[in-house]
């Protein structure tokens, strides 16, 4: 779909964010409280749209947050935001008072699958479109825009060429999952692509490690070191989200796991979400694969499809739209990175992505 205004300048402004944050949980950009309108109404603007998330915790959060709010108010639509700041309960009051002021349409990034099948169910019985972004309801019974990245088929592209880089070696590994939040339709997605690699490799791998994070940073770096000190022969590491690297870094270094592709001891690794992080330390050779989401494309898609239905007069839109986003791998880094929206990111801070280390 063409792009509805260039995301360059956005690319920019997004990159100055995070080129100062070195911290895995990202702070919310010029949102405060949450609960202030993001842009004051335009003087000739026709439409209100309530955009309401549940954090802006993550990078990608950030970047699809900022693409959302600053295309939709160039286009003259005034945008209404609102922070749940991970509370469900929080978030279906927000909608309600979105409701109440009369929008014209509902954009949300929602806590959980079960708690948007509950807000979607709100706006359709108001009669007001609404659309979710990334993170799909528990299951299609009350009609409403998805845009959603096929997480198990992109994690499995990612984990099949961790795998084959493990055959390589020639002996069994040991893999371990970082498994985000279940009640999420995207963590599940992720750690069923991660199986699907595993059965379909049953000489290869030992038994699985699963390592519960709760999309939490402070949960993953506790459940990580435990997994381990139990499991010191773990060769094998699949994240769910790519913010956890720095608490995989933390772990793994003292125990001297952190090594470069081609170095002795260098644990194949891999996640999902294409951030600038994990280019960063493809570009370096930590390293084996990602798992892109096409951020840009999904935040295009869910905005042209929400401003069709308010144009056609449709009160309850269904259309569920599939981002099928790729895996960068260091096999194709020479053809693929400059399509990661973290590269892009990476790259507009200034930095090369010109490999810093050579594959063996």
């Amino acid at each position: 779909m063409k792009r509805l205004v260039s995301l360059f300048s956005i690319l920019v402004a997004i990159s100055l964010i995070f080129a100062a944050c070195a911290a895995p949980v990202a702070a919310p950009a010029a949102a405060p409280a949450g609960e202030q309108a993001a842009a004051a109404p335009a003087a000739d603007a026709q439409k209100t749209i309530c955009f309401a998330y549940q954090d802006l915790e993550t990078e990608f959060w950030v970047a699809g947050h900022k693409a959302i709010v600053e295309t939709l108010s160039e286009l003259g639509v005034n945008v209404i935001e609102r922070n749940a700041n991970e509370d469900a309960n929080k978030q279906l009051e927000q909608v309600k008072d979105c409701i109440a002021q009369g929008v014209d349409g509902i954009i949300i990034i929602p806590q959980d699958g079960e708690s948007a099948v509950t807000i979607v169910g709100e706006a359709n019985k108001a009669g007001i479109p609404i659309g979710v972004f990334n993170r799909p309801p528990a299951n299609d019974s009350n009609p409403t825009l998805v845009i959603v990245a096929n997480n198990e088929v992109i994690t499995q592209q990612a984990t099949d060429y961790m795998a084959e880089e493990a055959k390589k070696l020639g002996r069994k590994v040991t893999p371990l999952i970082m498994v985000g939040d279940l009640g999420d339709p995207n963590a599940v997605g992720r750690r069923q692509g991660f199986y699907n690699t595993i059965e379909a490799n049953p000489d290869l791998f030992n038994e699985v490690i699963e390592v519960p994070t709760k999309w939490d940073g402070a949960t993953a770096l506790a459940n990580l070191e435990a997994a381990m000190q139990a499991n010191p022969d773990v060769d094998f590491l699949f994240t769910s989200s790519d913010f956890m690297y720095p608490m995989i870094r933390s772990v793994l270094e003292p125990l001297g796991k952190w090594k470069k592709i081609g170095e002795e001891g260098h644990i194949i690794m891999g996640g999902l979400d294409g951030d600038s992080r994990a280019c960063q330390l493809m570009r370096d050779g930590f390293v084996d694969a990602t798992g892109v989401q096409d951020l840009f494309f999904e935040a295009d898609t869910i905005m042209q499809a929400m401003l069709d239905a308010i144009a056609a007069g449709e009160t309850t839109p269904e259309n569920w739209m599939d981002d099928p986003g790729f895996a960068l791998t260091q096999g194709n880094w020479e053809e693929k990175a400059n399509d990661m929206w973290g590269c892009k990111l990476f790259a507009e801070s200034g930095e090369s992505l010109d490999r810093t280390f050579e594959m063996p």
